[in-house]
């Protein structure tokens, strides 16, 4: 979906979005996706490039938080003891983790012969939801050159919804996938942005919230109370992978404190994080870099703890603006053994009108 259609989306909070209204609203910051779109292989990576240079020759800030763990990610142990990024961050199925990260290892040696001999090695860094309901998972599609058309499709032109690594991934019952969300504030004389992105594979249809309206109920009391009853019996199986930008100027301690704001915009949605979900978000910075190849590293002054506040806001009103951005922008799927998602707007053509009512 583009920035003129997502803008028609509820917009969350009262902070202002970027122009773009993605995770590209932060200076440097590129998407690219790869779906495979094919029968029942419904699946795709997806790459986010913090600075169109070399991740790993100029490392960025980070920080993860695990709100829920099952999941399985690879490279968040060392982006925890290191507090830095050095590949692109990249989005997938469950299955495909182990080919994305051999792919990274590969452009990273591609690009700097020395990983791994005269330099130490490199640190992989992908998450992952389950998209096995649309998905055949089985197949284990997703191989190191869908990683590297990601990278070579990044763009500032963020597509959200059914795309890349979102395509065979259900929301709240729902077509779920790529979402995106951006907000700008002003913190001592100047503005800072916040962008989000999110992987939004989670919930089931009555705990739906879009801002605070508990339209997820609503939805459940059209259907048949049978099918309602059994679907709020339902755990919560899914996930959601939440990746947080800033041009703010912090450190990995302050990253870190950012990315578990995440979780609030998440709650918002109606998510409690459930036992067998995998609930992860990661925050960068892109006011600085950290060279790979010095004896001293020099910071830009860092914003104050007690000046976070803004940005604690904006990181959670952008990522419950991504959640529905998904939901708004995904195309209904129809994937492995004719299993369907069908997309909000195509179960709910009186979406507006429905919120206005319950609100």
């Amino acid at each position: 979906m583009k920035p003129t259609e997502r803008q028609s989306a509820l917009h969350i909070g009262e902070l202002l979005s970027g122009p773009l209204g993605t995770i590209a609203d932060i200076p440097g910051v590129t998407v690219g996706h790869c779906t495979l779109d094919e029968g029942a292989m419904q699946t795709g990576v997806t790459v986010i490039r913090p600075h169109p240079g070399d991740a790993f020759l100029d490392k960025v800030p980070a920080a993860a938080s695990v709100i829920n763990g099952f999941g399985k990610s690879i490279g968040l142990v060392q982006v925890e003891e290191l507090g830095t990024l050095e590949t692109p961050i990249a989005l997938t199925n469950t299955f495909g983790v182990a080919a994305v990260a051999q792919a990274q290892i590969r452009a990273a040696i591609r690009a700097n012969p020395q990983i791994g001999r005269e330099w130490s090695t490199v640190n992989p860094l992908v998450f992952e939801c389950n998209d096995g309901f649309l998905n055949d998972i089985q197949a284990m599609a997703v191989t190191e050159q869908h990683f590297d058309n990601a990278c070579a499709a990044a763009s500032t032109d963020v597509a959200s919804g059914a795309v890349g690594a979102g395509r065979g991934m259900s929301c709240f019952d729902l077509k779920g996938g790529i979402g995106n969300g951006s907000r700008v504030t002003a913190i001592a004389g100047r503005d800072y942005t916040v962008g989000a992105l999110v992987l939004a594979n989670f919930g089931r249809l009555p705990m739906l919230t879009v801002d605070g309206v508990p339209l997820g109920r609503v939805l459940a009391e059209r259907a048949a109370q049978a099918a309602s009853a059994a679907s709020i019996a339902k755990p919560e199986q899914g996930s959601i992978i939440m990746i947080v930008a800033t041009d703010a100027p912090l450190d990995a301690r302050q990253l870190k404190r950012l990315s578990l704001r995440a979780a609030a915009g998440l709650a918002r949605t109606g998510s409690v994080y459930g036992h067998g979900s995998g609930d992860i978000a990661l925050a960068f910075s892109t006011a600085y870099t950290v060279p790979h190849a010095s004896d001293f590293v020099t910071l830009p002054p860092l914003l104050a703890d007690a000046r976070l506040d803004l940005l604690f806001r904006a990181a959670a009103d952008s990522v419950e603006q991504a959640i529905l951005d998904a939901l708004w922008s995904a195309a209904s799927v129809t994937g492995r053994d004719g299993h369907r998602r069908l997309s909000l707007r195509d179960s709910v053509p009186d979406l507006a009108q429905l919120l206005k009512r319950a609100s």
